[in-house]
């Protein structure tokens, strides 16, 4: 396994994952959205400005297709040690989240979420395909196809552009 392993599915709609309750989600569900997919944790120096700015976005842009999919990882100094439900009442209590909010993954190493080996072999970072810290942020198009990646230091209304054109919005 490692960087040679094969990535089968097609598109982000080939993925099954699990709400924060632990119950599966067919990603198919989001076919003809343009989602963003965000790695969150709630004790990081980037959590404020992540998830007010994507509750902005959401806001904004959802009634135009824009889904915003959170997976909650502790793989960065265990900046995310809650369990998932508690992740989802934090995001919706005190950032008003009405996006969903998945289950704890992890997006590094052999034990990787299935959707994140996807998205990284299909859009490289900075010098790898490891996803470096908390709120990295793959832009998806309305096929499932990954047509962005932002680092954790680029806020998402940065990346408000990119958004528009992805919904073909003026």
């Amino acid at each position: 396994m490692g960087a040679s392993e094969s990535v089968l599915e097609k598109s982000i709609y080939d993925f099954k994952v699990k709400d924060s309750r632990g119950k599966d989600v067919d990603l198919s569900i989001y076919r003809g959205k343009v989602a963003l997919v965000v790695n969150v944790a709630s004790k990081c120096g980037f959590t404020n400005i992540n998830y007010t700015q994507l509750t902005e976005l959401y806001n904004k842009y959802r009634d135009k297709g824009l889904e915003i999919l959170a997976f909650p990882c502790n793989q960065f100094l265990h900046q995310e040690p809650e369990p998932s439900e508690k992740v989802q009442e934090f995001a919706c209590t005190r950032f008003k989240a009405e996006y969903p909010i998945f289950n704890k993954v992890k997006v590094n190493g052999p034990d990787a979420h299935p959707i994140y080996k996807f998205l990284k072999s299909r859009k490289c970072g900075f010098l790898s395909k490891r996803v470096k810290w908390n709120f990295t942020k793959f832009l998806v198009d309305r096929e499932g196809n990954p047509i962005g990646r932002y680092s954790p230091i680029t806020s998402p209304l940065a990346i408000e552009a990119d958004i528009k054109k992805a919904l073909g919005v003026e």
